[in-house]
């Protein structure tokens, strides 16, 4: 009868250790004042990086039908064939993008903007080969990854050529009750350079912060709370607690078997 009362003890004891109040969990921008009619929002424009597939359209001022088209044709980049991807242009490991009739251009670290100039100097200079043209030039392969405490792991596709760091967490299913707000950390690689950042997400410094703004290939990372390592630990000592129980609970009705 002891031994029930001790295991009896023990498990009451830890239910109570695990309705103990935990730390309260930050809101996202709980932290926030009205900023109304403050400020500028502005959006950097993204940098073209290694391994980005770009889609160069070119259109011109030119009566023939046929001339564009000349130079809207698919990448020969090893490893890409007509037809992929919509025929993208991907920069390689050295940066560049190869043309089939324009020939090699450095595009890791322009703007689009940037090498749609470079493009288009190339087609007016030294020869005109279109009348005034006009380069158009998007990504294809936009991505970021979320990992950690969320509703979904993995890799995102961008929608637009844009996404805030709130707006990658909620296409990620958001951040599980387990998950820290005010230390989420930002993979970056860009110019050969990996860099970490991290960032509050219940403060509003939050908009200052480089990291709002994601960059394609950019990994986010949401790590769990102290609380999850004390749920899991509690969750062990009550199995342990209820294969006690149980196990004792066969012994008796064994014993109350035997003796009768």
């Amino acid at each position: 009868m002891k031994l029930i009362q001790s295991f009896l003890l023990l498990a009451i004891s830890t239910w109570l250790f695990s309705c103990k109040t935990q730390q309260r969990i930050p809101n996202y921008l709980e932290r926030l004042t009205d900023t109304t009619g403050k400020g500028v929002v502005q959006f950097p424009e993204l940098r073209i990086q290694k391994n980005d597939l770009l889609s160069i359209q070119i259109v011109s001022e030119s009566t023939n039908p046929q001339a564009d088209a000349l130079y809207n044709i698919t990448s020969t980049t090893p490893g890409t064939s007509a037809g992929t991807n919509s025929g993208g242009f991907l920069v390689d490991m050295k940066g560049d993008i190869q043309h089939p009739k324009l020939g090699v251009f450095h595009a890791e670290g322009l703007t689009k903007e940037e090498l749609a100039t470079q493009i288009r100097k190339k087609l007016i200079e030294p020869i005109e080969l279109l009348p005034n043209p006009t380069v158009i030039i998007r990504f294809q392969n936009l991505h970021v990854t979320v990992m950690g405490e969320v509703g979904s792991q993995g890799a995102i596709a961008l929608p637009g050529e844009k996404v805030t760091i709130l707006e990658a967490i909620g296409l990620a299913g958001g951040i599980t009750d387990y998950g820290l707000k005010n230390d989420v950390k930002i993979l970056r690689e860009a110019d050969g350079v990996r860099t970490i950042g991290k960032v509050d997400l219940s403060s509003d410094s939050l908009f200052f912060s480089p990291y709002y703004n994601l960059k394609q290939n950019d990994v986010v990372l949401v790590d769990p709370t102290p609380r999850k390592q004390k749920k899991a630990n509690q969750d062990i000592a009550f199995q342990r607690v209820s294969f006690g129980v149980s196990i004792l609970t066969a012994l008796i009705v064994v014993y109350n078997f035997i003796v009768r």
